[in-house]
């Protein structure tokens, strides 16, 4: 793969940062006395369906070979949560585009099965199939506090009891107005 931009720098302290991290997380989970299924982890993947491709099939020898769209990629955005107890949210799904006609269509095979499992397919209302503000709200409205309030119920605890989230720290995830 050719590199389309420069890579993030990891800060030179990076260790001292996890290792931090790492003990305000256990010291918060003993303190709040947060059970395994109150600790959820989510993160985004790339999934792409259609890569373009500068490789085709024709004669040998062949002096011209053209592809169509070798620079063109077909991806989506899924973000998967998974509770420190093994229990694994519905998926939410991100679609490139303006219109639920860029979603999934309900006549598409499995649509059916996705839906009953909870998954949420949004679009971005973009050109791009990230995350943005809109869709985390979505995430955590449909997925995230429904969970965690399902769970409190079941284990017997206030509403109140404290819950972690724990998120990748990207642009959308640090803006002020999420």
């Amino acid at each position: 793969r050719r590199t389309t931009r420069a890579a993030q720098k990891t800060p030179t302290n990076w260790e001292d940062l996890c290792e931090k991290a790492s003990l305000r997380l256990a010291y918060t989970i003993k303190e709040e006395d947060i059970p395994a299924a109150l600790y959820i982890n989510s993160d985004q993947t790339q999934v792409v369906y259609a890569q373009g491709s500068n490789l085709t099939w024709a004669k040998t020898r062949a002096k011209q070979v053209s592809t169509v769209g070798n620079d063109e990629k077909h991806a989506f955005t899924v973000m998967v949560s998974i509770a420190n107890n093994s229990t694994m949210l519905p998926l939410q799904a991100i679609y490139q585009g303006y219109s639920k006609a860029s979603r999934p269509s309900p006549s598409a095979p499995a649509y059916e099965n996705c839906i009953k499992a909870g998954f949420l397919l949004e679009h971005s209302n973009m050109k791009m199939y990230w995350s943005t503000h809109s869709t985390m709200h979505s995430l955590v409205d449909e997925i995230i506090a429904p969970y965690f309030e399902q769970r409190k119920k079941e284990l017997g605890l206030p509403h109140t009891q404290k819950s972690i989230w724990q998120i990748d720290v990207w642009s959308v995830h640090r803006s002020e107005e999420f």
